[in-house]
């Protein structure tokens, strides 16, 4: 319908009311604050409060509160199912925000033990890793009777290490009498061996030590990096035992979150709490005040201005202006639709929001998103899909947040249209009535799916056509907005050069066409319009050529250069030509659907009409059909909201404006019911 007037409000109440005037605001949700810059004669009276170190604060428990749920969805997993999401946030009262409050300095202590508690846990888990390390490297010694912290007695040198190499004991003796021929009291054993590495102990008399660790450390002796006091079979038993002890105590822990889990609620309604303060103190942070007063500014909706105003100054002793929105102001902008085209406003959103002095486009845009996404999917059993799927779940989960809400309803219309243009066009998940029919129960009659109106792979020009002129309307449509902002900004001359002369130009053109037959030869049209059309096209496209080359550079004073951008402008017909074909795209996806889908039925009807056939149909039916929906639905999308982008809001719409921010409670748990 149109973009809601604003008003500028400024509210000026007593320092003593300030938190419950804040929070008043904040659940009203209706005003964007503004701080605006005081005059320096006032900067004296009035300062602004550093909330950064309070905000920061908030922000921690947020933190905090979020990976104690996180633990604990982690630990016992959160009832319902995958449509819990759609039951949106649970209505609390005033007073009931007020009890979480209060309870959130407790809370906060809750999840600070649950995140103790995983810490704990993770450090228990981190101690199994390095015991089941160290008895790994324990294993293959465990054969030795001994601490593997021994270097032997006054008489004897003890030497256990590893070799990097598969030694057995003859070669290792072999090995050693070699390179110590002199040396005849040494003795040696393998504890254990292997393609990588040998454990070994050995032994010697004390005087032959540093030759034996010579010839050793040549053979690439490597002492154990962390040998044990004890034997490494009681080494392992001690490591085994604090395995059995991490292990209980990360039970422990873990029984303990468990034991917390009815506390999941209140946590999750302590993280909005923190974050309506952290967004208050945001707020905080930008008012002007004095030793008693305080300033609020901002911009208001005009509908909700009065209202707003009343309240304030009913509760407290405080004092609401309201003024009109200056030239000078840019304020924000928030858009207002009936039921069928809201849906689309975000759409106008992810493109951008009117700029100052434009129109909201959003009901034409609406009614041209829902026809041209109904063509490009157009399979009437996909359109019935969708439009169940989102009836379905817009009647059942009356709580749906508005943005979700304002989703499924697009597509619900979407859906509509869709089914409307299937059966226009005979598609019924492609030909699968047909498929099935034929394949299972030998029918050979007429087909069972007629077209209401005709099948697009019959005629595919006769649908190319028709795309054209869907996109030629579509297009003009973009034209006529642009008169009418035009008109509604009193720039009457703009409506008659930018928009008028354009109407003949491009009109006069297609007349000319339609009167030419081997225009309707080459595009299978069933009609020629009379040659006095030809004429009459002339004279209109002439008028408008005319008329853009002497008007289109009218903003220029110099006559050469108005005659030059005049020759620009005219030359905008190419862009013309590009955006009609454009429309291609509306044969190129309804075609892709169609042939998609019968190419599933098809493949899934190879192996006849038998038991086996049955089973193979029904797969490739539900997986083929499925991928179809979901890709096309996505092309269907994507391309629809291309064709508003470029080419409907090309001719009118540049966009720019600020989307309406109110201070509000931005929550996403649960919501105040005031």
């Amino acid at each position: 319908m149109a973009v809601l007037p604003m008003k500028r409000i400024s509210i000026y109440g007593l320092k003593k009311d300030r938190k419950q005037i804040l929070e008043l605001v904040q659940r009203m949700g209706a005003i964007e604050v503004k701080s605006e810059k005081l005059p320096k004669d006032k900067e004296s009276v009035f300062t602004q409060m550093d909330t950064s170190q309070a905000k920061s604060t908030f922000e921690t428990s947020i933190r905090n509160l979020t990976n104690a749920v996180e633990i604990l969805d982690s630990v016992v997993k959160p009832s319902g199912g995958l449509l819990a999401s759609l039951n949106g946030k649970d209505a609390i009262s005033v007073d009931d925000y007020y009890e979480t409050a209060k309870d959130a300095v407790n809370v906060t202590k809750t999840a600070a033990r649950i995140n103790a508690l995983k810490k704990s846990i993770d450090d228990n888990k981190a101690d199994i890793i390095r015991h089941q390390t160290a008895i790994e490297a324990l294993k293959p010694w465990v054969a030795l009777d001994i601490s593997m912290r021994v270097k032997g007695t006054a008489s004897t040198s003890v030497f256990i290490g590893t070799l990097p190499d598969d030694y057995t004991e003859e070669k290792l003796k072999g090995e050693l009498a070699k390179a110590l021929p002199d040396v005849n009291a040494v003795d040696c054993e393998v504890i254990s061996h292997s393609t990588q590495q040998s454990c070994i102990f050995v032994i010697c008399h004390a005087k032959f030590g540093e030759k034996v660790e010579a010839a050793l450390r040549n053979m690439g002796l490597s002492y154990p990096a962390q040998p044990s006091k004890q034997s490494p079979s009681e080494r392992i038993k001690i490591l085994e035992g604090k395995i059995r002890k991490c292990e209980e105590k990360i039970a422990k822990d873990t029984k303990e979150i468990e034991a917390l889990a009815p506390e999941r609620q209140k946590l999750l309604y302590s993280i909005d709490y923190f974050t309506m303060r952290t967004d208050k103190y945001e707020v905080l942070g930008g008012l002007w005040q004095s030793a008693h007063v305080f300033i609020i500014t901002g911009y208001i909706p005009a509908e909700d201005s009065e209202r707003i105003k009343a309240g304030l100054e009913s509760k407290f002793n405080c004092f609401a202006e309201l003024d009109d929105v200056s030239e000078k102001d840019t304020p924000p902008v928030k858009l207002k639709n009936n039921k069928f085209s809201a849906p689309v406003e975000s759409v106008i959103e992810s493109y951008s929001l009117p700029g100052k002095g434009e129109m909201d486009p959003t009901s034409i845009t609406s009614i041209f998103y829902y026809v041209l996404f109904g063509m490009m999917l157009s399979d009437a059993a996909y359109g019935l899909i969708m439009f169940l799927g989102c009836a379905f779940i817009l009647l059942k989960f009356k709580n749906l947040e508005e943005g979700m809400k304002k989703f499924l309803t697009m597509f619900f219309y979407c859906g509509i249209s869709t089914t409307f243009w299937g059966f226009m066009f005979g598609s019924f998940f492609g030909d699968a009535i047909d498929v099935v029919a034929k394949t299972f129960f030998h029918y050979s009659g007429p087909q069972l799916t007629p077209c209401l109106w005709f099948a697009p792979m019959e005629k595919p020009m006769q649908l190319l056509m028709f795309s054209f002129l869907l996109g030629i309307i579509h297009l003009f449509a973009g034209l006529a907005c642009s008169a009418y902002q035009s008109i509604r900004a009193k720039k009457y001359l703009d409506a008659v050069y930018d928009v008028l002369l354009w109407y003949l130009l491009i009109g006069g053109l297609l007349l000319l066409l339609l009167a030419m037959p081997m225009f309707a030869e080459m595009t299978q049209l069933s009609f020629t319009l009379p040659s006095v059309f030809a004429k009459i096209g002339g004279i209109m496209a002439g008028i408008g050529a005319v008329g853009i080359v002497l008007t289109g550079g009218r903003e220029s004073k110099s006559p050469v250069k108005r005659l030059l951008k005049g020759l620009y402008a005219l030359y905008g017909v190419s862009s013309w030509l590009s955006d009609i074909l454009s429309y291609s795209r509306l044969l190129a996806l309804g075609l892709a659907t169609g042939v998609i889908a019968q190419v599933f039925n098809q493949m899934g009807s190879m192996l006849g009409g038998n038991v086996v056939g049955a089973i193979v149909f029904i797969l490739v039916f539900l997986i083929g059909q499925t991928l179809n929906i979901g890709i096309n639905a996505l092309g269907a999308y994507v391309h629809c909201n291309r064709l508003q982008f470029v080419e409907f809001f090309g001719k009118f719409y540049s966009g720019g404006g600020e989307k309406f921010s109110p201070f509000e409670a931005r929550t996403k748990y649960f919501k105040i019911k005031d």
